[in-house]
């Protein structure tokens, strides 16, 4: 019977909670047996109105074979007990798995295993995730990353799809099928696949170079080239490219990008179009240029998406 702890921190969200104790809830078809527990026994004061009341504390690590940490309110500026942090280091000198999700993997980076390690979170938090922890390789394009004895994933959603995955490297793929039957959910979406942001473009941009920006936008099926957008702002090319990477995290050509392939999403959703139609109208030109780059981005192909999200 494979033992599962599921670590309650100050801030619990629900969810995160509760994926996998359901998930691995012990049944007649699954070897999995779950503790729920936290820092210490007792009431742990939880997100969105909830609390929990746990029977037992960080010795439940002593029996686990995986833990779980879900994710938490506040991660960025809310450091893991020193305890916890302890704790999952010793369970993980034993070869105790260890699995977090969404923002757990706060709390997991914490310990310093993720250094030099691929990792993700959920993508509202990928930015603080690298800054407060400059080691871990933090990738924003992904549902979850298995690093072999640690793992982590995105949202909530994607906790299921974190723990699917887990059932499917313990027991293979019929248990893992007859677990998503059970849960309504998809059997199997690719780790690598990509998380579904809201914008493609990074939100919030600086304020430098915003009215470029904002014209570029309107005029996405133009060719617009380094030369152009910086004639617009009136500055130099080479001066316009630092600033702008300084203001906005990227190139000014990976931005534009992106904006086209954001925009390309929403006639997507939205539109009747065709892929060739939505490709001259974002400015990609052919439907094999939107898809190459709708791909490489997003990790599914336009038709996909369209049928994930059109109304």
């Amino acid at each position: 019977m494979h033992q599962i702890a599921v670590l309650v921190l100050e801030g619990a969200k629900p969810l995160d909670v509760g994926i996998p104790a359901q998930v691995f809830s012990n049944r007649p078809s699954m070897p999995y047996e779950v503790r729920v527990c936290g820092p210490a026994p007792g009431l742990v004061t939880g997100g969105d109105g909830l609390s929990y009341h746990v029977a037992e504390g960080l010795e439940a690590f002593d029996r686990a074979d995986t833990i779980f940490i879900p994710g938490y309110r506040s991660p960025a500026t809310t450091a893991p007990p020193a305890e916890v942090v302890a704790a999952l280091r010793d369970a993980h000198d034993r070869g105790t798995r260890l699995a977090a999700i969404s923002t757990g993997a706060f709390a997991l980076a914490a310990t310093g295993l993720l250094d030099g390690r691929r990792a993700t979170t959920h993508w509202h938090y990928t930015r603080a995730l690298a800054e407060r922890h400059p080691l871990v390789r933090v990738d924003e394009n992904v549902l979850f990353v298995d690093e072999g004895a640690v793992l982590t994933s995105a949202g909530a959603a994607s906790g299921i799809d974190l723990c699917l995955h887990l059932v499917r490297r313990d027991h293979g793929v019929g248990l893992s099928n007859h677990v998503a039957r059970r849960l309504v959910a998809a059997p199997y979406r690719s780790g690598g696949q990509a998380q579904y942001v809201p914008r493609s473009v990074p939100e919030p941009l600086g304020d430098l170079f915003a009215s470029t920006r904002e014209w570029a936008l309107a005029h996405l099926d133009r060719r617009l080239t380094l030369d152009v957008l910086a004639r617009n702002a009136r500055v130099s090319a080479r001066t316009f490219s630092r600033r702008f990477v300084e203001d906005t995290g990227y190139t000014p050509m990976q931005w534009v990008l992106r904006a086209r392939v954001d925009l390309a999403r929403e006639l997507l959703e939205r539109s009747d179009l065709s892929i060739e139609a939505i490709a001259r109208r974002v400015g990609l030109g052919t439907g094999a240029n939107l898809r190459l780059h709708f791909h490489r981005i997003l990790g599914v192909s336009p038709s996909e998406y369209r049928h994930t999200f059109s109304a």
